[in-house]
């Protein structure tokens, strides 16, 4: 892994009234993502391993990759560019003909997804991380007032 990405992780979901905020980060910083309401729902029921009676997209998804060879190796949020981030979704794929690596643009709300359900790391830019305003107080203060649940979003099924 080059030099230039920092290893972060969900810290972190707290629903909003335009959706679901995500907070990521590491010890050193913590920052938000605002997604919508029900790629929160997702996020967290993988956070969680919960069941699902009927595959979901992001279950199609992997179904698809699974079929293919293809496994999710990381993800990488990129940049923040007109309040919108950005990121990078990393796969790979082996078969009979070989190894390869294949980088796609993909919303980050789909990359932290996909890197939970696979459980696989999260980095971000160095230059994003040294750019993101530190939520981590914001954090503490949504986990000390829901409690034990640690600011994570209630099912809603």
């Amino acid at each position: 892994m080059k030099n230039d990405v920092v290893p972060i992780d969900i810290r972190g979901l707290l629903p909003t009234n335009h959706g679901c905020a995500v907070f990521v980060g590491n010890d050193e910083k913590v920052f938000v993502i605002q997604i919508e309401h029900s790629m929160g729902e997702v996020i967290g029921r993988f956070m969680r391993d919960i069941p699902k009676e009927r595959p979901l997209t992001h279950d199609l998804l992997n179904h698809i990759f699974e079929s293919f060879g293809i496994t999710v190796e990381r993800v990488v949020i990129t940049e923040l560019r007109n309040s919108t981030y950005f990121a990078r979704l990393i796969l790979e794929q082996k078969n009979e003909l070989g190894r390869k690596i294949v980088e796609l643009d993909a919303r980050p709300s789909d990359c932290l997804a996909l890197a939970t359900a696979h459980k696989k790391p999260v980095y971000v830019s160095k230059k994003l991380f040294a750019e993101v305003e530190d939520m981590s107080e914001a954090l503490a203060q949504a986990q000390s007032d829901a409690g034990e649940g640690g600011g994570d979003e209630e099912d809603s099924d």
